[in-house]
């Protein structure tokens, strides 16, 4: 039986005489219990139709678009029932709840799903709706306000039972026994989203605009600015007289049902992190492209980032690092920290066993890079890249040349200097991708080793973010002090290796 109420009589006769299907009037009557939806739209009716047929229900059924006399002795002799059946659209849900036949959609989304070949065990189902049955819906509530509110005065239009609720109760048993070990819950990392549209009412909700001008505003991004979020706003602000001025109360019959356009899965994104070295000097950190021209044939990103890809059937990814090299830089010692993104991975976990594999796959791909401690890790985790990005270590080792001959004392005075503050003006060099500014960075500490008169190697220990080949040529004096002013003489860098970065994530993993 459904929990219906005395108080409940007159508001399902209304409703079902303007045209609302069984189910949304259900939803209007505020019932929450998911098995009042799950049972049979007929048998449903069928409940509702009893239940009112003491209370003028043949005069309120007399106002629907009943079937001629003919087709229904013809539905009669056919069926051996006498009761009159449902017939056309339901005004508010547009047939969403109406002709909601259990195993042919539940078989519709789950191909789609057995399709992407997600290895999952949960997922949530979601329910895309057009924005136009947000006004149906105001509309019918309008209608039967008085009465929900005889009923009982603390009920509001928000109390009504969303369609989208209403949807996923009905549809999780169904779909949960097509995929089989794949449960329908509440939370999971596989959302996937049934979409409705429904075209021949689109202009349902296009007086708004003028009655509410301020709620719908275009953007390059949104195909139309009537989305559900701008309407249900429009319809908080507009007085319920203003509405119906301006919009049929109760909503008008539409000629066709709303139908599902398209199922979306979309998996939450999984990260992985590791660290890498580059041994290569002709290799940028990320694809490198110049006036719309690519000029070099692979990068760090993409050599690391086509094996996970694989292994998780992801459908794309972000690269993320603790920093940056330039392409002619090479990274050594313990490497530099990385994460990526996956986005719409297929696989949302593999083993340590596995993980092993994917890091070996990539080292064995190209000389040029090698990576460590590869493993999965939360999105928490990955902050760790940029907390205190200022307040980091980074070690170099770099080749100078200098243009005047160098003596023991000069290198004696370079590894006398502890925590020096430079004050670098964004580089020429970035300056197309970097705000202009001048940024203060800090020298702990600098060592040099003597290899000739005009050679030698400088070791630094720098606060991250130091443009280190700035620091040594001066960069046309936009950093200051620098290597030349410090040595009285011209100076610039032959070669650059980062040692060190100082942070430590992720874990070490045991080799």
């Amino acid at each position: 039986m459904l929990p219906l109420k005395e108080k409940d009589k007159v508001i399902v006769g209304k409703l079902l005489a303007c045209g609302c299907c069984a189910r949304c009037v259900l939803r209007f009557c505020c019932i929450g219990v998911p098995d009042a939806y799950r049972q049979g739209h007929r048998e449903t009716l069928r409940e509702l139709r009893a239940f009112v047929e003491n209370h003028n229900w043949q005069k309120n059924v007399a106002q629907l678009e009943a079937p001629c006399k003919r087709s229904r002795l013809e539905l009669e002799e056919a069926t051996g029932e006498s009761e009159i059946e449902d017939e056309g659209v339901c005004v508010v849900c547009l047939g969403v709840l109406q002709h909601l036949s259990d195993a042919p959609q539940a078989v519709q989304i789950a191909d789609a799903i057995k399709k992407e070949k997600y290895q999952v065990d949960t997922l949530v189902l979601s329910v895309s709706l057009p924005a136009q049955m947000c006004v149906r819906e105001h509309s019918c509530w309008l209608h039967v306000k008085e009465d929900v509110r005889a009923k009982c005065g603390a009920l509001g239009r928000r109390d009504v039972i969303q369609v989208k609720e209403a949807f996923k109760w009905i549809m999780q048993g169904p779909l949960a026994r097509e995929l089989g070990a794949v449960a329908v819950a509440a939370k999971s990392p596989l959302e996937v989203s049934v979409c409705f549209a429904h075209p021949e009412t689109d202009a349902d909700c296009h007086f708004l605009a003028s009655a509410c001008p301020d709620c719908f505003k275009v953007s390059k991004n949104k195909q139309s600015a009537f989305t559900r979020m701008a309407v249900a706003k429009a319809l908080e602000k507009i007085p319920d007289n203003k509405f119906l001025e301006r919009s049929p109360c109760p909503p008008s019959r539409p000629g066709s049902a709303c139908a599902p356009q398209e199922v979306r899965c979309v998996h939450a994104s999984v990260f992985v992190a590791g660290r890498y070295n580059k041994f290569c000097r002709s290799l940028p950190q990320t694809p490198w492209f110049i006036n719309g021209q690519r000029r070099m044939e692979s990068s760090v990103e993409e050599l690391v980032a086509a094996p996970v890809l694989a292994a998780f059937g992801a459908r794309g990814f972000n690269f993320s690092s603790s920093g940056r090299e330039d392409v002619d830089v090479r990274t050594l010692g313990n490497g530099r920290p990385f994460a990526l993104e996956l986005l719409n991975p297929r696989r949302s976990q593999l083993s340590p066993e596995s993980m092993k594999n994917v890091q070996q796959a990539i080292n064995a791909s190209s000389q040029k890079i090698r990576v460590r401690d590869l493993q999965m890790v939360s999105r928490d985790a990955t902050s760790r890249l940029k907390e205190g990005e200022e307040e980091k270590t980074k070690s170099y080792r770099a080749l100078v040349w200098t243009q005047k001959s160098i003596r023991e004392d000069d290198v004696a005075f370079i590894n006398r200097i502890e925590d020096l503050k430079v004050d670098q003006k964004t580089p020429l060099r970035v300056l197309h991708r970097r705000t202009l500014a001048v940024r203060q960075r800090l020298v702990r500490s600098m060592s040099a080793d003597l290899l000739d008169e005009h050679h030698f190697r400088l070791g630094l220990k720098t606060q991250a973010g130091t443009y280190i080949k700035e620091f040594v040529h001066g960069d046309f004096g936009r950093t200051k002090p620098n290597l030349c002013q410090l040595l009285d003489t011209h100076t610039d860098i032959l070669e650059l290796d980062v040692e060190s970065v100082d942070v430590d994530w992720p874990p070490a993993l045991p080799d």
